[in-house]
């Protein structure tokens, strides 16, 4: 039997970054994933097959609306080929797979392909496609198995018409109008990639508003670019059915009002969210406690009641985000090697890769009202910068929230082009616990979308902005 200093079940963004650490500072490492291929959820089916859609989308989109404008003339009709950016998406997982198969080998970790199932605290049970099992021993265990698409009860997954994400990444044809059901990151971010592509769009969310954990500011903004994109949108409505008839999907729900309401498509992408994902772990078997919503308990070091078993990621509690898995997968890591890290979690961002792509770190103004926090605020709009008019990107702006007193900063929301990568700017700030007159007096490049960071800080300290 094999035996190892740790031992990471789940190779997504959190397992494949903790097996790394653990294998720098020393320590003897497994990897233990389900699937042939590593990089778990996020690589194979979330955020880098999704980012690749949205960025041949965006390139078509630009082609048939902006080329004229810039100049550019392209004769003939500019044509869709789904096969073929299905298949460049699927050259961009293959290599990013490969790259972290590179990684494991680099760092000398061992890579075992099937279910990892706990036989005690300390044994994993490996069970292959092939219905083999290897057991192997380990001092300490990560569990990294990550999340999969939440369902409505009462609705049937088909995988053909009624889709999750995973789906919507391999689609044989565009949906002539494609119901999606969730206002959230995932439903948002698809089905601007087939809008743009020419299928009608329709949104059905449960809540009041889109994307709603974030900003409401930034919620109302996103709903009134992609209503200008021809995105239809029906908030407050509670979704009571799907059923399909032959190549028609037929989804019922109850307005706000109450009054019932029917929408007719031929694809329905249900994306109301995501479950964490324990089947087949086992976790009772090693003293691991799973709580009433299906994710591993932990305390705040991350270990499980079984203090030599940790778990990271999706897998428990907080967003799901997977740098949020990667800050976690290191932590543990350099736990056990004796050293004392740390992870901020209100300094996680989130970000929503529409476009104008959305972007947020700190607190919401909602979050400090309701604290009783005091507070001001500074604003400043994307069209107003240089930069945005040049790459006709207009829409969108800067928000810093700064405490009244202090000035420091507690929460930064933006949305326009680049801002996930601007968030960067906001999150190095607040780690430093910078005010907003730190933020205004620092120098940024002209012309760029980053001098709204700049204006938005100037304006939040005495109203001091000054293009507008």
């Amino acid at each position: 039997m094999s035996s190892y200093d740790v031992a990471v079940i789940g190779s997504g963004p959190g397992g494949y970054v903790a097996a790394i650490r653990c294998a720098q500072l020393g320590m003897k490492t497994a990897i233990i994933e389900k699937y042939s291929t590593l990089g778990g959820t996020c690589l194979n089916v979330g955020c880098i097959p999704s980012k690749a859609l949205l960025d041949s989308s965006h390139h078509y989109e630009d082609a048939v609306k902006h080329f004229e404008e810039h100049g550019i003339d392209i004769p003939g009709e500019i044509k869709v080929n789904l096969e073929k950016m299905i298949a460049r998406k699927q050259s961009v997982v293959d290599q990013t797979c490969d790259g972290v198969k590179f990684l494991m080998k680099k760092n000398d970790i061992t890579v075992y392909e099937g279910l990892g199932s706990f036989k005690d605290k300390t044994h994993i049970d490996i069970k292959n496609s092939e219905g083999k099992t290897e057991t192997i021993e380990a001092k300490n265990i990560i569990i990294a198995t990550g999340s999969k698409p939440s369902n409505l009860p009462f609705i049937e997954l088909d995988k053909d018409r009624v889709i999750t994400s995973t789906e919507a990444l391999k689609l044989k044809e565009i949906p002539k109008h494609m119901i999606v059901i969730g206002g959230g990151v995932i439903g948002l971010e698809l089905g601007q990639v087939y809008k743009r592509l020419g299928a009608e769009v329709t949104v059905i969310e449960y809540l009041d508003r889109i994307i709603p954990t974030m900003d409401a500011a930034l919620s109302k903004e996103l709903m009134k670019v992609m209503k200008k994109q021809k995105v239809n949108f029906n908030l407050s409505h509670k979704v009571k059915s799907i059923e399909r008839k032959g190549d028609e999907i037929i989804v019922k729900a109850d307005n706000k009002k109450g009054e019932e309401v029917e929408f007719k498509g031929d694809y329905c992408l249900v994306s109301v969210g995501r479950r964490p994902y324990t089947d087949g772990l086992n976790a009772e078997a090693a003293g691991v406690k799973i709580d009433d919503k299906g994710r591993v308990e932990v305390n705040d070091h991350l270990q499980t009641a079984t203090d030599t078993i940790y778990a990271i990621g999706d897998v428990i509690r907080g967003a799901m985000l997977a740098h949020k898995a990667e800050e976690e997968g290191t932590l543990v890591a350099e736990q056990l090697a004796g050293q004392k890290p740390h992870i901020d979690y209100n300094l996680i961002p989130g970000v929503v890769y529409t476009w104008p792509e959305v972007a947020a770190v700190g607190k919401t103004e909602e979050e400090l009202k309701e604290a009783g926090v005091e507070y001001k605020s500074g604003q400043f709009p994307m069209r107003a910068l240089g930069r945005a008019r040049a790459s006709m990107d207009l829409d969108g702006f800067v928000k810093i929230l700064a405490d009244k007193k202090t000035d420091e900063v507690l929460g930064v929301h933006m949305i326009g082009a680049r801002c996930a990568d601007l968030i960067a700017e906001a999150v190095t700030a607040m780690e430093f616990r910078a005010s907003a007159e730190d933020i205004s007096r620092m120098s940024h490049s002209h012309p760029t979308y980053a001098e709204a960071v700049k204006e938005a800080a100037l304006a939040a300290t005495g109203d001091r902005a000054l293009h507008v």
